[in-house]
């Protein structure tokens, strides 16, 4: 066991070349096109949660006047038609 202790120097590994420095430009695409992953990522979540946030808030605001979307669109057919026969009869004014 204790002959292998004076063997004498290790010789020299090969040190691997320091990595190119990059210049400005490929920095500058480096950080674009990682921007860009960010901004797809940050899309994919984002996109559905507001999605699904406007559906929500669309929801609870019928919810909280006691309506539906139907009878919503139903009451602006009736405010068109009132419009439509005001627009037809120049002479029903009041």
């Amino acid at each position: 066991m204790t002959d292998n202790l004076h063997e004498g120097p290790l010789p020299p590994v090969a040190q691997p070349a320091p990595p190119k420095k990059l210049t400005r430009r490929e920095e500058r695409r480096l950080r674009r096109r990682r921007r860009r992953r960010g901004e797809e990522v940050l899309a994919w979540v984002l996109v559905p949660l507001i999605c699904f946030g406007i559906y929500w808030g669309v929801n609870a605001g019928f919810g909280f006047f006691g309506t539906s979307p139907g009878q919503v669109w139903d009451q602006l057919m009736q405010v068109k038609a009132m419009m439509e026969k005001r627009s037809s009869n120049p002479g029903a004014r009041g």
